[in-house]
């Protein structure tokens, strides 16, 4: 089984939108043993979308296309698929309803004819009902291969995704089984790690692969059995990770399919009643915002305190001025009175506090640029450790963030 997705929208195309659509519908589909053979982004041309159509055409089972299917004379989906099936537009009476529901009883004003044309949808096509928003998506089978149009609206698209789409694909194929297993590691790099595991790498069973998924202070390994049955696979891949973990052991800090190690530290912390609070001068807020968009952060995030500036450290943070004038603002000292304090602030259990130089300039310090201070405090100690992440500035503070995330959840571990 295999799937294209396909957006369309000359935003994409020119960067003016990130393309997150193609991601979720990827692992939609990925969970329910469908493969993603390729992504494309297309532009808003009717000769383009056809030319795509016609290319895709028996070659995968799937296509799935989003964008398009706004009310305006740009979004011209719904025409090319009617041209492409030889097929012709008919309003939809549920459709019409539920727009004109939306439009009269939600937002109070009379229905326009641009509104009503929402509710028109391809004869051929089975439409895929969005209570989301008001353009439907629809599902065409032509020949071997399913078309499957949805808005580029990204919460509109998911709706359609799980409650629609994906429920239809299961019933209408019979699937192989793919599981996955990632084993998040970090303080190590992906070399490093490649040669620690390769005879374990080598002795992997052939339905099951091995992928490296490296970021600044972190690799991720993924591990993807795929088969007829769901058991003998994750029997499979369990077997394998007993086999691994010995060999890693110091670098692994947790085993999920998609939670990064901030997700993971969060849910230690929720579990054991604990709290954390950050105070960031060269991560610039990243730490706290990583961990503030995690759903339920409010029961163990108490909050940042962003000193960029080496005044705010001392007006805001507390840090004295002797000891910044005495030592540098990059400096062991100062991270632990950063840490010390925002912990005596939030009355957080833990702190994290970092300060470097990210370069490009060297800025207040005479610190080399790449040498950043990370402090910990716990509910029983207090330490600093000094790390050189190199260049870029966005290598230096993605490597910092990663690596304080590690060190605290490695402090979590031992409560």
């Amino acid at each position: 089984m295999q799937a294209t997705i396909v957006t369309i929208g000359d935003e994409i195309l020119i960067g003016q939108i990130v393309d997150s659509n193609s991601s979720y519908i990827a692992k939609a589909l990925d969970k329910i043993g469908i493969a993603t053979y390729e992504m494309l982004s297309i532009s808003d041309d009717k000769e383009h979308i056809l030319s795509t159509f016609q290319k895709l055409q028996n070659k995968v089972n799937v296509v799935i296309i989003t964008g398009g299917l706004g009310p305006t004379k740009d979004d011209i989906t719904k025409k090319t698929f009617c041209e492409y099936f030889n097929d012709t537009l008919i309003e939809d009476k549920n459709v019409l309803n539920h727009v004109k529901e939306i439009i009269e009883g939600f937002y109070k004003r009379p229905i326009t004819q641009l509104n009503r044309d929402q509710a028109l949808v391809p004869s051929k096509a089975k439409v895929l009902f969005n209570k989301m928003g008001t353009a439907p998506g629809m599902w065409v089978e032509h020949e071997n291969t399913i078309f499957v149009s949805l808005p580029g609206v990204p919460y509109e698209m998911k709706y359609l995704i799980d409650n629609e789409v994906i429920p239809n694909l299961m019933q209408k194929f019979e699937r192989p089984f793919i599981v996955h297993q990632t084993i998040m590691t970090y303080g190590r790099g992906e070399s490093l790690l490649a040669e620690q595991i390769e005879d374990w790498e080598n002795n992997l069973p052939s339905f099951i692969k091995l992928a490296y998924l490296p970021s600044p202070g972190r690799v991720r390994l993924r591990l993807t059995a795929r088969g007829i049955d769901e058991k003998t696979l994750r029997d499979a891949v369990r077997i394998q990770i007993e086999k691994l973990t010995p060999i890693i052991q110091d670098v692994i800090v947790g085993f999920e399919e998609d939670d990064s190690i901030e997700v993971v530290l969060g849910r230690k912390l929720a579990e054991k009643g604990l709290t954390i609070a950050t105070a960031e001068s060269c991560t610039g807020g990243k730490i706290g915002q990583m961990l503030a968009a995690i759903s339920g952060a409010s029961a163990y995030y108490k909050g940042s305190l962003v000193t960029y500036a080496t005044q705010s450290k001392i007006d805001v943070l507390n840090v004295l001025k002797d000891t910044i004038e005495k030592h540098s603002v990059v400096s062991e000292e100062v991270a632990l009175e950063m840490v010390q304090n925002v912990k005596q602030i939030m009355h957080s259990d833990y702190a994290i506090a970092t300060t470097g130089n990210a370069g490009p300039l060297k800025g207040d310090s005479d610190a080399d640029i790449g040498v950043v201070y990370i402090a910990i405090a716990t509910l029983n100690e207090v330490f600093v450790e000094r790390f050189e992440f190199g260049q870029p500035r966005e290598k230096v503070i993605d490597r910092a963030v990663n690596k304080a995330f590690e060190m605290m959840y490695k402090e979590i571990l031992k409560k």
